[in-house]
């Protein structure tokens, strides 16, 4: 399959549904061999019978990037089959939504392990591949919900405040290897996150706030992605923000 990224390698984190499904698609018909990673191995099998009836190549990793062990797995699995990697993207992540008092901790430990831990565990995994290479490209998904805060969604907030920093800190570090780093900041966004927040009151909140306007679609963070890594070597797109037209906040 020929296309802008025509035999690139990528892993895309999340891959099951999404964000992460549509950027796999995006990415294999532009001729990247996507490693697609994720915890439900049936919605990744799904996703490779469709990335291969379209002519792509793909490689279907079941993994939980709350993992360390995992992640390195992930990363030496896709070396062993392509022998590089280009391109990482980070975007598993969960939103578990709620107020901070009388919240349930183990939705703080679940985001700061997937949105945070896991994102910096991929990223410490390639950087040895990268810098061998001498080139790749590394892009964080964060959210609006990294420059705005709001009642109910503080430790969300938190996460995405740390892929931001970590993002620019990382850059500053790698620039010199000629290694890309680019964070994606999506507003709202048709996704199956809303659906997992625990807390009831603050599920049926967030639900009718999507509802309420035309959100932005899978396909259309997928399409910032592909922009951002198909920059010549020389152009680092370093931050996209995308907000439905309807979006104020």
């Amino acid at each position: 399959m020929a296309g802008k990224l025509n035999g690139k390698v990528a892993i895309v984190t999340g891959a099951s549904s999404g964000i992460g499904e549509a950027t796999a698609l995006a990415l294999a018909a532009e001729g990247t061999k996507v490693a697609i990673a994720a915890r439900r191995t049936d919605r990744l099998e799904t996703l490779t019978k469709r990335i291969k009836e379209s002519g792509g190549e793909v490689l279907s990793i079941t993994a939980d990037v709350a993992d360390e062990a995992q992640v390195r797995e992930m990363v030496s699995k896709t070396k062993a089959e392509w022998g590089r990697v280009d391109i990482l993207i980070n975007n598993a992540g969960v939103m578990l939504l709620g107020p901070i008092f009388d919240a349930d901790t183990e939705d703080w430990r679940r985001m700061m392990n997937v949105n945070v831990l896991g994102l910096m565990y991929a990223t410490h995994a390639v950087l040895p591949l990268m810098k061998a290479q001498g080139i790749g490209h590394i892009v964080n998904i964060s959210s609006v919900a990294g420059r705005v805060a709001n009642a109910n969604t503080g430790v969300y907030n938190a996460t995405k405040w740390a892929v931001g920093a970590f993002s620019e800190s990382l850059r500053k570090e790698i620039h010199k290897d000629n290694i890309r780093v680019t964070i994606i900041e999506p507003g709202l966004t048709a996704t199956e996150l809303p659906q997992h927040i625990t807390n009831p009151e603050t599920r049926t909140r967030t639900l009718t706030r999507y509802e309420s306007i035309k959100a932005l679609d899978s396909e259309d963070i997928a399409a910032a992605i592909v922009y951002a890594v198909s920059q010549s070597a020389h152009v680092n797109v370093n931050e996209i923000l995308i907000r439905p037209t309807e979006q104020e906040g």
